[in-house]
């Protein structure tokens, strides 16, 4: 029963993390966010799941797991009330970051309570399983999840299904998890808290104004090296600190350090390819929100094959070869897609779409297995929370620098429509969301024209991310063949 509690928490955060993919074109006609705003709604969930999970985890082991876990199923179904009665973008950003909370909060305290609870060594290793396997099948199933619920009652209804769900699990989880907590747990430091989280945020905010402004001024430069020496002096702090909040002296391990970055950038890759493959097959394709959720489904369903043959991958090719091969498929399936850019040739796409899912499943398992067996034995809880900040921050980071290249190649792209006044024109170059609801206002031949321009910037825009994204996943292939090298006495 406690691992049923668990496991149906973390189902709901793999859900949110992807959920809203395909309701984002509803969304923007009834919020009308501005591109930077649109790609805050997006990701500011894993920025902040990623940001809070490693200090969530230190104040559970202070104050108890149960606690800490029973407060996070709260936050999160208050916050998915809140998403889904914001009647603004600011307010859907703030309740989103209040949802990452609310999921950082449940799952810095999971694993621990599952150590505590199952106590023989097969049935713990049996409950990791499903416990990692939740969120990964959570995410998977997003798409699907808000297309049925969206194209049904809105976008609102995609958050407000998590309510009455939550309400079962804390009912049960309050009765039946049991309370425990670290007798010795480790010193929390607020001042690193506050560095890491506001040094992040400023460093995104200042990556989504260059899409927002194309360019950059002296604001945005101010933001970014501000956000930059707040990162930085929050690995000085860990690095002097006793008890650090995340222990940096984990990345001098070489494959440990090659494996987290390998994670972080498919993580990233194949979160952005979920985001920017369902508002592409919607707004220049035309698909409906339940048939565009349906349509990443193979995608899906391979990288469930890839995560289940990895351990067989591995044994057959060595982790080092496994990883790079995959990273190079996953590349190759990018660069196909990039080269098709037509959502009318599904068929086309369908073969790229399942080696993309396959090569991201093999990377997530064997890179998370990775950085967990670089790192010595007493070591694994950091190892494990470095690990899943890592899945968190990809996701984030994957959605933020692609989305600015989105932004930057829709807006530049957006050619000059006849018949748009000097007002028009910007607004028909802010997003395609943006252009869709000046249609309404134009005569027919106009907005037809506006429509097909629009629907050429965004083409455009995805291609571009496409491109970028193989070119990144290329080099992180030549990284992990070059740097995921045995030393002597080790295997590969």
């Amino acid at each position: 029963m406690i691992l049923a509690v668990i496991s149906g928490g973390l189902l709901l955060c793999g859900i949110d993390l992807t959920v809203l993919h395909v309701a984002v074109p509803s969304l923007s006609r009834d919020l009308r966010p501005s591109a930077a705003e649109l790609l805050w709604i997006v990701d500011v969930y894993s920025l902040a799941l990623a940001a809070m999970l490693v200090t969530c985890g230190t104040l559970g082991d202070r104050i108890g797991r149960r606690r800490m876990v029973l407060a996070g199923f709260l936050t999160f179904g208050l916050a998915s009330a809140a998403c889904a009665f914001s009647a603004s973008s600011v307010q859907l950003i703030a309740a989103r970051a209040a949802l990452g909370l609310g999921a950082a909060m449940i799952m810095a305290s999971t694993v621990a309570i599952i150590r505590v609870v199952f106590t023989d060594g097969r049935e713990r290793a049996f409950a990791i399983g499903v416990w990692t396997s939740a969120h990964s099948v959570g995410a998977t199933i997003g798409p699907l999840v808000g297309g049925l619920v969206a194209e049904r009652w809105g976008w609102g209804a995609v958050f407000l299904v998590n309510v009455p769900v939550l309400v079962v699990i804390l009912a049960v989880g309050a009765r039946v998890i049991p309370e425990s907590k670290n007798p010795v747990p480790r010193r929390w430091d607020l001042a690193s808290v506050v560095l890491s989280v506001t040094g992040l945020a400023a460093v995104v905010y200042a990556l989504k104004q260059v899409g927002e402004h194309i360019g950059v001024n002296a604001t945005i430069i101010v933001t970014a090296l501000g956000g930059v020496t707040l990162l930085y002096v929050f690995v000085r702090r860990q690095r002097r600190l006793a008890e650090p909040l995340l222990d940096f002296s984990l990345f001098a391990e070489r494959r440990f350090t090659t494996a987290t970055l390998c994670v972080i950038g498919c993580f990233g890759g194949y979160v952005a390819l979920l985001f920017f493959l369902t508002q592409w097959l919607q707004q220049v394709g035309g698909y409906s929100p339940l048939y565009a959720g349906l349509s990443l489904m193979p995608l899906a369903a391979a990288n469930a094959v890839g995560a289940v043959t990895a351990p067989w991958m591995a044994n057959r090719w060595g982790n080092r070869g496994a990883l790079t091969g995959a990273l190079l498929l996953f590349a190759l399936a990018y660069a196909v897609i990039a080269a098709v850019g037509d959502t009318a040739q599904y068929g086309v796409l369908l073969a790229p779409l399942l080696a993309a899912g396959y090569g991201a499943g093999i990377v997530m398992t064997l890179g998370a297995d990775s950085i967990m067996s670089a790192a010595q034995p007493e070591r694994s809880g950091e190892a494990a929370a470095i690990q899943e900040t890592s899945f968190e921050l990809g996701a984030g980071l994957g959605v933020a620098v692609l989305g600015t290249v989105m932004a930057v190649v829709y807006r530049t792209g957006m050619p000059p429509v006849p018949g748009l006044g000097a007002d028009e024109r910007v607004t028909a170059g802010e997003s395609f969301a943006a252009a869709e609801g000046l249609m309404a206002q134009l005569p027919p031949a106009t907005a037809d024209a506006v429509l097909n321009a629009a629907r050429r910037a965004y083409d455009q825009g995805f291609t571009a991310v496409a491109v970028i994204a193989t070119v990144g996943l290329a080099l992180t292939a030549a990284m992990a063949a070059v740097l995921l090298r045995p030393g002597k006495g080790e295997s590969v």
